[in-house]
């Protein structure tokens, strides 16, 4: 595992705007979040300030506006996640994980499909 930070939740929520949007202004990631929940443009301002100390977002200066861009990748911090999941909360085994997962929230044919897909290709050493 590599030396990434973990975001918050509230950072997260900042790195979908960024992954999503790409570079974005104080004032475009705010827009975005605040429809979601009540939150303050300084909010916004002072999490991507803590962001960039932590390395999780890059800031461009060159133009008046600030604009941010995700300096973690969207799959790596997700696997990073899913990693201290699997751990913390399913002792390491993928199986409980999926199991869970798949008893939580009924799949669709299409996931199914996609799932027999997956783990004939993990069978299959690909």
């Amino acid at each position: 595992m590599s030396s990434q930070p973990r975001p918050t939740d509230a950072e997260l929520s900042v790195l979908r705007v960024l992954w999503s949007r790409g570079p974005s202004t104080v004032r475009e990631v705010y827009e975005v979040l605040c429809q979601e929940r009540d939150l303050g443009y300084t909010t916004v301002l002072k999490a991507l300030q803590v962001m960039l100390q932590k390395g999780l977002v890059e800031r461009d200066e060159s133009e008046r506006s600030h604009v941010f861009s995700a300096a973690v990748q969207e799959a790596e911090t997700q696997t990073h996640l899913l990693e201290d999941l699997v751990e913390k909360a399913f002792g390491g085994s993928a199986l409980r994980l999926l199991t869970h997962a798949l008893n939580a929230k009924k799949p669709s044919r299409k996931e199914l499909d996609e799932l027999q897909k997956l783990l004939d290709q993990k069978r299959s050493g690909k």
